[in-house]
């Protein structure tokens, strides 16, 4: 009991941090529900690139992509409308000024050895053949002195190449350019193996992430330039926001009524469930950062559906045991413990599509999926862990005395007490059915 107790009150902070996240954070509303901004962009070409060819055009959605939505659940959305043109549009909850950077800096990172005179001074700097194509990943870290600074780790073949140039240029200067911009120019104390580098600038916090963001990203395959941007109107409008909105508490409070009145206390126990629920869900998509859309929208209200299939598979499974002349605190355990199979293969099978359709899917289906996903995985924690709990709390080890609680009749129960001590009374006499 004391354990029980234990994990009602870490269900009750639980819940309420919660509430605390879901009114002291902004809810993300996708540019079908509140609009944001078009943004035309054009890929340059140059003495280098001469034509712009579709690989590149795909290769640039892609980078683009990475950079401005790299888990997939801002709901900004890419496409290419001509041979040289893509449209991206942006919720309005979304930085725009960052999204402006994102899009249109290449990203480009070189070391540069340096070109000495006879008198080991500088005179210049020229490629060392080690550039971005070489990072495997990029992170922000503090040095000694509790400066930001980005942390780079090569690939195997950067790692050679950087462990090369280090023990060729040791006790003279490296050049580190970013956006042809030198950043650094650390003088080389010795070989450096392992392929682990440092970038060291008047870095914020912020602008480390940012330029980190672009590294892991990569590099823009092809220079690109926006061309034009322009407001975008909700194609919803705060009216059939609003009426979702209406359609949906009517929905949620029409199950609820269901469970109350088809279960009774166990009813009302899953109702309770479904609210806690409700409140974790929402606050894991604000802690995210996941943007709601529509289509996000009815991922969270098919996760609420399954939330109250798995209360019916339990109820239905105690409602059994407690037919067959069980008693109170066995039929609730045993209910729990022969639907929990059912529920999580039917919940494991719909992560699976979700992860699927995560991968695969256009921006707006990974957000379906996203919130459907996280929906799942809070569902099984309210219906095992929230609902299992409240029944113990609430009826203990007792004895069913009144079987209406559980939505059965008197005769249900006396029935089944009959049969077990027939069959008792069989059993005394070696005669088994």
């Amino acid at each position: 009991m004391k354990n029980k107790i234990i994990m009602f009150w870490v269900i009750i902070v639980l819940t309420l941090i919660s509430i605390f996240v879901i009114h002291s954070m902004p809810t993300r509303l996708g540019l079908d529900l509140k609009g944001g901004s078009r943004i035309v962009l054009e890929a340059q070409t140059t003495e280098t690139i001469p034509k712009v060819t579709q690989d590149m055009m795909d290769a640039l959605k892609a980078t683009l992509d990475r950079r401005i939505n790299p888990q997939g659940i801002s709901e900004i959305t890419i496409q290419q409308i001509e041979d040289k043109r893509l449209l991206i549009e942006i919720p309005t909850d979304s930085d725009l000024k960052e999204v402006r950077r994102k899009l249109s800096e290449i990203a480009e990172l070189e070391f540069k050895k340096p070109i000495l005179d006879e008198n080991g001074n500088v005179l210049s700097w020229e490629s060392s053949g080690l550039t971005g194509k070489d990072l495997e990943k990029a992170a922000v870290d503090t040095d000694e002195a509790g400066k930001w600074v980005i942390k780079l780790s090569f690939n195997a073949q950067g790692a050679k190449k950087f462990a090369q140039l280090t023990k060729e240029f040791r006790g003279y200067p490296i050049a580190i350019y970013f956006n042809g911009e030198m950043l650094s120019e650390p003088v080389v104390k010795q070989e450096i193996i392992g392929g682990q580098a440092q970038i060291s600038g008047d870095y914020t916090h912020e602008r480390a992430k940012a330029d980190v963001d672009l590294l892991n990203a990569g590099a823009l395959p092809v220079p690109a330039k926006i061309l034009e941007e322009n407001a975008v109107s909700p194609t919803l409008g705060v009216d059939s926001l609003n009426k979702s909105y209406v359609a949906g508490f009517i929905g949620l409070v029409f199950v609820m009524l269901f469970m109350l009145f088809w279960y009774r206390v166990p009813g009302l126990i899953a109702d309770i469930a479904l609210i806690i629920y409700s409140l974790i869900t929402f606050a894991v998509f604000k802690i995210t950062g996941v943007t709601l859309t529509l289509a996000g929208i009815a991922g969270f209200i098919l996760s609420i559906g399954m939330a109250v299939d798995a209360n019916i598979l339990i109820f239905e499974r105690t409602k059994e045991e407690l037919k067959s002349g069980r008693t109170l605190f066995t039929a609730i355990n045993a209910g729990f413990d022969r639907a929990f199979t059912s529920i999580f293969d039917s919940n494991m099978s719909t992560i699976i599509t979700c992860i699927i359709l995560y991968f695969l899917g256009s921006n707006i289906v990974k957000g379906f999926a996203l919130t459907l996903a996280i929906g799942v995985v809070v569902s099984m924690f309210s219906a095992i862990t929230v609902t299992k709990n409240f029944m113990h709390l609430m009826f203990g080890t007792g004895q069913l005395k009144h079987p209406a609680l559980f939505g059965l009749k008197e005769s249900d129960i006396n029935e089944a007490y009959e049969v077990s001590e027939t069959q008792r009374e069989k059993a005394k006499f070696g005669v088994l059915d």
